[in-house]
Parts: structure tokens; C-alpha cells; sequence
């Protein structure tokens, strides 16, 4: 079976650093599981790899669609796959790197997903209940129907819940019952951690460069190019609190304050996904020189043995 690198953890830890050394190291190609970075014009807010990085390892799966263009979980899983095969026939190493979780999965465990067409009307419904009730009445009736999902999705993310709801409605199953296919790669998976307090000040360090780069003009050129603040693609942390700013809703400092509250929680929500999605994930903590430590359960990887188990996950 072929081999697969795959590096895995919260927003800000240090994935891309990481998996940039490891491609230089072992020649290999970096795949994005990145579910905003797909989109064209959002570089800044989605901490796309730079023009240098990119000029150093080769990267794949950023900037595909446009961000008022459909981008679903199967037309992920569907572009990864030809990536990678095409990676390895180059006899390139292909390495997996991102924190969309759902993402990762389709990929690692060749989740089979329901083919379901979005409903225009059954979403129009179920944002009219929003509109008029509140977005936790969708969260409680996902709840109802399919618990399973609610417990892996951010009860704010409402185009999230709607998808799921879509899925139940349209098939009369649940999308957590999503079943794991033919696995096609043998991975590795790393996951990257750190303490609690670290990771947040990494975050709110990089959430005061982003707006330092430009993050605010980003947004503003976003709007102007016409594409509208409804679309999911402006429904993520950074967009969302920066489009609130330019419409006069928060001051600049509290929309910082907010990406930076925002980001935390979406942390701890990747922690939780990946705790428990995929037991077989080796951790390595970022406070100590685990570099040493991953190179070597790589390099065993490389050469077909198994990999030396390591620490457990640090709990935040």
C-alpha cells in the first residue's frame, strides 16, 4: 500500500513549519486539508503558505475555486486522491497538512460520502427558521436527528448544521454514519499540541500580524470584487468579525478581540475532533525538541517499520 504523511492539529501550532522541514528533508510535496484555503483572494485570513514556502516545496489544494464557487467535502476528497496518486507516481512523499478535520478523515479513511446535491429550497427553509428563531433551534433539532454529527460541529456554524440536516432530510440517514471505505494509503499521522496558554499566545500573535499584513484590506477588497458577505466562504473566523468592523457594527480593537476569542475556541473544537476521530495519531508536544523524535518516526516510516508510539495528548 502506499505510504502517507499526514500532520494534524490545532490552527496556529506549527503544521506548516513542520511539514515544510520534513518535505525539503525527504523530497516530498505538500497537500493542503485546508478547507479555507481552497478559496482564491483569502491569503491573509487563512494564513496561506507564503510565496517563498511555496517557491521552496511545492504546494497543492490552495487557491482552486473562487469564493462564491461550491466546494464540497467530496470534491475535496475527490482532488486530494488525484493529487497524491499523482505525487507518488513523480516518486514524490506526499504529506497531508491541515486542521479541517473532516477533511483529513475523508482522505485517511476513504470515507465513503453521500453524493447529495444541495436542496435550494430546504436550505431557504431551514435559514428562514434561523432568521425567525435563533440559531440554536437548528443545533437542536441536528441534535434530534443525528447526534452523532452535533457532537462534531460548532453550534454558531450554521451552514454546517444545515448541510448535515440537508443530508438527513434528502436520505433519511445521518451524515455521521458516513462509512469508512477502502483505505488507500498506509498513514502516518502526526499531531502537533502544545500547552494551552502557548497556543493561545501563538494565536493571538498571529492574529496581530495578519492585521499588521493587510488582513483589513483584504476583506475590503473581498467586497469590492462583489462577492457577498453571506456566502460560507465569509462566514470564517477573521471574515466575519473584520465584515462586522467595515459595516460599522465593532471598532477595529474589538474585532481583533474577537478573531483572537473566536480562533481559541476553534482550537479547542480541532483538539477535540481529532482526540476523537482518530486514536491512532502520535502526538508531539511543542514545548520540548520533538524534532529530533519526528524525523526519526518518519525515517522508521520511510523504511516500512512501525513507528515508535510517543506521549498523549495534552488536554486543553
Amino acid at each position: 500500500m502506499r505510504r502517507l504523511i499526514a500532520i494534524v492539529g490545532p490552527t496556529a501550532v506549527g503544521k506548516s513549519a513542520l511539514a515544510l522541514d520534513l518535505a525539503q528533508a525527504c523530497g516530498g510535496e505538500i497537500v493542503g486539508a485546508d478547507s479555507r484555503q481552497v478559496y482564491r483572494y483569502m491569503d491573509i485570513g487563512t494564513a496561506k503558505p507564503t510565496t517563498e514556502q511555496r517557491s521552496l516545496v511545492r504546494h497543492h489544494l490552495i487557491d482552486v475555486v473562487d469564493p462564491d464557487e461550491d466546494f464540497t467535502l467530496a470534491t475535496y476528497q475527490e482532488m486530494t486522491f488525484s493529487t497524491i496518486g499523482d505525487i507518488q507516481r513523480r516518486g514524490k512523499t506526499p504529506l497531508l497538512v491541515g486542521g479541517s478535520g473532516l477533511y483529513v478523515r475523508s482522505v485517511v479513511s476513504g470515507l465513503i460520502i453521500p453524493q447529495v446535491a444541495p436542496d435550494a429550497v430546504l436550505r431557504r427553509r431551514l435559514e428562514k427558521k434561523v432568521e425567525q428563531q435563533g440559531k440554536g433551534t437548528l443545533y437542536s433539532e441536528l441534535l434530534q436527528v443525528d447526534p452523532g454529527a452535533a457532537a462534531s460541529i460548532d453550534p454558531r456554524n450554521v451552514r454546517r448544521v444545515i448541510r448535515a440536516l440537508e443530508v438527513y432530510y434528502t436520505t433519511g440517514r445521518p451524515i455521521s454514519e458516513l462509512r469508512r471505505g477502502r483505505r488507500r494509503f498506509q498513514t502516518l499521522t502526526i499531531g502537533l499540541t502544545t500547552s494551552r496558554e502557548d497556543l493561545y499566545r501563538r494565536i493571538d500573535m498571529r492574529v496581530e500580524r495578519m492585521t499588521q499584513q493587510g488582513l483589513i484590506s483584504e476583506v475590503e477588497g473581498l467586497l469590492q470584487r462583489g462577492y457577498s458577505p453571506e456566502l460560507p466562504s465569509m462566514s470564517g473566523v477573521g471574515y466575519r468579525q473584520v465584515i462586522q468592523h467595515l459595516q460599522g457594527e465593532i471598532s477595529l480593537d474589538e474585532a481583533v478581540q474577537r478573531i483572537k476569542y473566536d480562533t481559541h475556541r476553534y482550537a479547542r473544537h480541532q483538539y477535540a475532533w481529532f482526540r476523537l476521530s482518530d486514536t491512532s495519531i502520535r502526538w508531539f508536544d511543542m514545548n520540548k525538541c520533538v524534532k529530533d523524535d519526528i524525523n526519526r518516526i518518519v525515517e522508521r516510516f520511510a523504511r516500512g517499520q512501525e513507528p515508535e508510539p510517543t506521549g498523549r495528548l495534552v488536554k486543553i
